[in-house]
């Protein structure tokens, strides 16, 4: 973990970006908030699962709740179902981060409308443990977005869900949808969501982690924020 620590003055990881996305090592993550104002709202779950490229790694999970500093609002209890008692006792986020961290290693993180997370996780982490993410990430919403305009055809990209988020994604590419939010789920979900893209990147020349990385670019500066549909996951 020191060395990890040590690391915090650079960037980014450094990364072979003529690896072949189909042995890159991933990290699919998500997490559930108190809201979404940056300044006042919390992170207070996080899940995470471990993909080897177009392998999820089931048994490589990472779920935890954090004791937020923010009240928890019946607007966000009725998205995620986690309730005050649920999280009085968990463990405050400075420690469930440099846990996190740990669980990422230097894996690429890959999650959906990711800038979400990535904001309130480097606003987190440069509170309690003085440094930002150093792992590159990519944007699921942002590679859909890509292969819609140019991918090779597929029913599924051409069906159009009600809006950009999640759930409504998934549906297209047939993943099964359960339930209220978990960040778990969600990870698992997203897990498979980037499975069945990775083939038809690949089919649109898309090969190499550094075309994957320009292409999958999480929004930055609020963007994510204009799309619609997408505001509805905290």
């Amino acid at each position: 973990m020191r060395e990890f620590f040590r690391f915090r003055k650079k960037e980014t990881f450094p990364l072979d970006k003529q690896l072949p996305v189909t042995e890159a090592r991933y990290t699919v993550i998500d997490t559930e908030l108190t809201g979404l104002n940056e300044r006042k709202d919390s992170i207070i779950s996080i899940g995470a699962v471990k993909m080897t490229g177009i392998k999820i790694e089931l048994g490589r999970t990472f779920h935890q709740l954090i004791k937020p500093r923010a009240s928890l609002k019946p607007e966000s209890i009725v998205v995620h179902g986690i309730t005050p008692a649920d999280v009085r006792e968990q463990p405050d986020s400075a420690t469930v981060l440099s846990e996190f961290l740990q669980f990422c290693e230097h894996d690429i993180l890959v999650g959906h409308c990711v800038s979400i997370d990535l904001s309130f996780l480097n606003r987190e982490m440069k509170r309690t443990l003085g440094f930002s993410l150093p792992n590159q990430a990519l944007d699921t919403f942002s590679l859909y977005a890509w292969l819609r305009e140019k991918g090779p055809p597929r029913d599924c990209l051409a069906s159009t869900p009600q809006n950009c988020a999640l759930y409504e994604i998934s549906k297209c590419f047939g993943i099964p949808v359960r339930g209220a939010h978990d960040a778990l789920m969600d990870s698992f979900m997203t897990a498979q969501l980037f499975q069945r893209f990775l083939p038809i990147l690949i089919e649109a020349e898309i090969t190499h982690i550094g075309e994957l990385l320009e292409i999958g670019t999480p929004y930055h500066g609020g963007d994510e924020f204009k799309i619609a549909g997408t505001i509805t996951n905290f």
